[in-house]
């Protein structure tokens, strides 16, 4: 188990390194996409929720995810946290958390663009097309995902064994386009629910969840890959 930990990622100025960004950049897209939604908000609901209701939730479960990951990772490539609570379960352990999170965030956004349906103010024709034509790099990131990459590993497997930091770079699928391309690609599918929907607090929701989980990335991911993968070129 202590061999996943790294000592470079033992203090408290690393475990917080990059968070003073995340916290700004998530305080500044809140307050941009709130007044981006707010004039539609207020007169929506659906399976009797308010569509205000559907907002903030979707809001602060993407915020509660990313801030859970920062300390899962920060914690694992530290102190071996799950794996020394867990053993050989963490990594499963942290798929179980993990993954319920990540499958609310869509279905908290369908929930938020069905109570604010029509708003966005787009021809119901062409939300449609653009909803579909985003669609496809979504599903096929999942399938690279499965395919070429592997779910455990996408959960963040090089924080929890050995052998995922040692694998080769994915440069094929989705990933031959983008080296993230989960957080480029995948993404999009948010901004599709919106459009089905034609929903402008749907696509406000969108764009901060995009925007933010890049916020995440150079906040934590970068610098733990960094450490992780010392002197190895991701060409």
């Amino acid at each position: 188990m202590d061999d996943i930990v790294i000592a470079e990622a033992t203090s408290a100025s690393y475990f917080f390194k990059g968070q003073a960004f995340h916290f700004f950049t998530g305080v500044v897209l809140v307050f941009l996409v709130s007044a981006l939604a707010h004039p539609v908000l207020g007169d929506g609901a659906w399976l009797g929720v308010a569509d205000v209701t559907w907002f903030w939730m979707a809001i602060g479960l993407a915020v509660l995810h990313q801030v859970l990951v920062w300390l899962v990772f920060r914690g694992q490539l530290g102190w071996g946290i799950l794996s020394r609570w867990f053993g050989r379960r963490d990594l499963f352990v942290w798929g179980l958390v993990f993954l319920p999170l990540l499958a609310a965030r869509p279905i908290l956004l369908i929930g938020l663009a069905l109570a604010d349906r029509g708003s966005l103010g787009l021809d119901s024709t062409v939300g449609w097309i653009l909803g579909f034509a985003l669609l496809i790099p979504t599903l096929y990131v999942f399938w690279s995902v499965e395919r070429y990459f592997g779910v455990a590993r996408a959960l963040g497997g090089d924080h929890f064994r050995m052998h995922y930091r040692a694998m080769p770079f994915v440069h094929r699928g989705a990933f031959r386009w983008s080296s993230n391309a989960m957080y480029t690609f995948a993404f999009l599918g948010l901004w599709s629910i919106a459009l089905f929907a034609n929903s402008r607090a749907a696509m406000a929701v969108a764009i901060f969840e995009h925007a933010f989980v890049w916020a995440h990335y150079y906040a934590t991911e970068k610098a733990d890959m960094e450490l992780i993968y010392a002197g190895r070129s991701n060409a």
